[in-house]
């Protein structure tokens, strides 16, 4: 029996039209659903031997990890975690880049029932402090590349729920720090699942993932364990993953878009993933990995394959690839014909966020692109546009993209139970049953959805979500700044660029100097990623009667000069 037919009684080939999978697409579980015990290993018993994940070293070491494997060494994982007083609502820290390990430590999270939040490892001293205290971190595991575990350590006076720091690679990192591997390698790999108070349920928290941060700091965005049957739409229906095949997803593990292409759906299809441990991205360093390994189903953001298309893909042998998708931001009509024309392959294109699973994608085979789409409302999702007085618009209208939360099987699986610590603002974003997204879109007469951007300013760059407030406030703490609005500009590569437009304090001038002196400050004092690439020295910024600042004043005025 395929994985998922338990949770939603057919085979995805049983479904004749797409009609038929809107009427009878219905996902349910029990209320102990658990994705580690009741997926995860179930599928090392049934098939052992079976490839769950070929894991693949910037120096090209490969590991081929069975299924069986993955619960062996979860087991072990979740013995260590017990062993350091880890119990079911810890909150724990993952910095682990693409290493292997993460797959271990979700799945013993999992197993245990405490909180796994993920982090990049682009992270500053401060954007630690925040998430550690925000969350009461307990235990941070964190990689030996580069200079990390020091970063974590000049926070680490400011975040007294730590209590626990473990390093990977062996590294010896001080008397304060666990050598990780070494912890789970001594570990037993028999596991017992937990019963009484320590059990967990469907309903209970399993993740937390912190936003953006678009008009504040990031939100503590929480999802119980039924999340994990939300990407059943994601794994085996959009990308399309076959049993015994390999599914590629280019993500960070610091990143949720880890989980939407390299675990849940994918493993509920019986697919196997592919992990490339790089450093920095290189096209042509993907596309070789692509033909070497035989990639069968592929999904990356759209600048990723402007990026693939600089180079000659047609000379690459490329003709294990089925299925292509993307994800995070609009693909162009211009990087989806161009990708038809070197491989073959029309890209399907899904939309979704941290807070939900896809909730509008294309899907193969009742749906073919119409590139510059996000596709169809997702079968699972009852989504609606609605206009500022939160009534339905018609077709051609914009809207904010909103999903219906009181449907006839109650909570959708996938979407998000709120956010951490934050009642005030779920109540802001969801009530009277819908949950808005803040995110704009219109519909076509066919039901195709179009997206228009952000409502609330967010800038996507390289893949990356980029909320203004954390980069003005990066800003602010220069001497030379005495205000300041960051928008995103259009880019062939990259999407958008993040732009500041700034305000001077008296006695500075603009220049050239200043520029890369604001940029170099910006990388100290945030996430590297998020610096401004381009600069505009103002005298005022453009504001409301009320004093706040029209960033779209600013979009508007840029794009009018492009």
């Amino acid at each position: 029996m395929i994985t998922y037919e338990k949770y939603t009684g057919r085979h995805r080939d049983e479904y004749v039209t797409l009609e038929d999978l809107y009427r009878n697409y219905n996902v349910t579980c029990d209320e102990d659903f658990n994705f580690a015990y009741d997926v995860l290993d179930k599928l090392a018993d049934e098939k052992p031997d079976q490839l769950a994940m070929l894991w693949v070293g910037k120096d090209g070491e490969e590991k081929y990890i069975t299924f069986k494997d993955m619960k062996t060494w979860s087991n072990k994982t979740a013995n260590y975690f017990a062993s350091l007083g880890i119990k079911k609502g810890d909150f724990v820290l993952i910095v682990v880049k693409r290493s292997y390990l993460f797959w271990y430590i979700m799945m013993a999270l999992h197993k245990i029932g405490a909180v796994a939040v993920q982090a990049t490892n682009l992270l500053t001293p401060k954007d630690y402090v925040y998430r550690c205290q925000a969350a009461d971190i307990k235990m941070a595991i964190i990689t030996a590349d580069g200079d990390s575990t020091e970063s974590f350590d000049m926070a680490h006076p400011e975040c007294p729920s730590v209590t626990i720091k473990a390093v990977t690679k062996h590294k010896n990192a001080g008397d304060n720090w666990l050598d990780f591997e070494a912890g789970i390698e001594a570990a037993s790999e028999k596991w017992e699942r937990p019963t009484g108070d320590q059990a967990t349920k469907a309903s209970d928290r399993m993740i937390v993932a912190f936003s953006s941060g678009t008009t504040g700091y990031p939100k503590m965005v929480s999802h119980d364990f039924t999340y994990p049957l939300g990407h059943i739409m994601t794994g085996v229906f959009w990308h399309r993953v076959e049993p015994g095949g390999l599914h590629f997803t280019i993500s960070d593990t610091g990143w949720l878009k880890s989980l939407w292409g390299k675990m849940y759906g994918q493993w509920l299809g019986e697919s196997a993933i592919f992990t490339y441990d790089f450093d920095a991205f290189q096209p042509k360093d993907i596309l070789e990995k692509l033909e070497k390994y035989k990639i069968n189903t592929f999904c990356v953001p759209p600048t990723m394959y402007r990026f693939l298309l600089t180079q000659d893909v047609k000379s690459y042998d490329l003709s294990s690839l089925t299925h292509c998708c993307a994800a995070g931001e609009a693909l162009s009509p211009e990087v989806f014909n161009q990708w038809r024309e070197a491989t073959g392959l029309r890209i399907f294109e899904g939309f979704g966020q941290s807070e939900t699973t896809v909730c509008c994608s294309i899907l193969y085979p009742w749906v073919q692109p119409k590139p510059g789409s996000m596709g169809l409302i997702t079968p699972g999702y009852h989504m609606l546009l609605v206009d500022e007085n939160g009534e339905e618009v018609d077709p051609g209208v914009t809207g904010e993209i909103c999903i219906r939360s009181d449907g006839p099987h109650n909570k959708t699986k996938g979407l998000f139970m709120g956010y951490y610590k934050d009642e005030a603002t779920t109540k802001k974003s969801w009530h009277d049953s819908l949950y808005h997204t803040g995110d704009l879109a219109y519909r076509d007469e066919l039901g195709f959805y179009w997206y228009i951007g952000r409502n609330d300013d967010i800038i996507k760059s390289s893949g990356y979500r980029i909320g203004p407030f954390e980069v003005e406030s990066a800003l602010a703490e220069h001497p030379a700044v005495l205000e300041s609005a960051v928008t995103g500009v259009p880019d062939p590569i990259r999407g958008f660029n993040v732009k500041a437009t700034i305000v001077l304090c008296e006695g500075y001038v603009p220049s050239e100097e200043l520029v890369k002196e604001l940029q170099d400050h910006v990388k100290k004092v945030t996430a590297p990623y998020k610096y401004p690439r381009v600069v505009e020295f103002v005298q005022e910024l453009p504001k409301t009667i009320s004093g706040k600042i029209r960033r779209v004043e600013i979009r508007e005025t840029d794009a009018n000069k492009q």
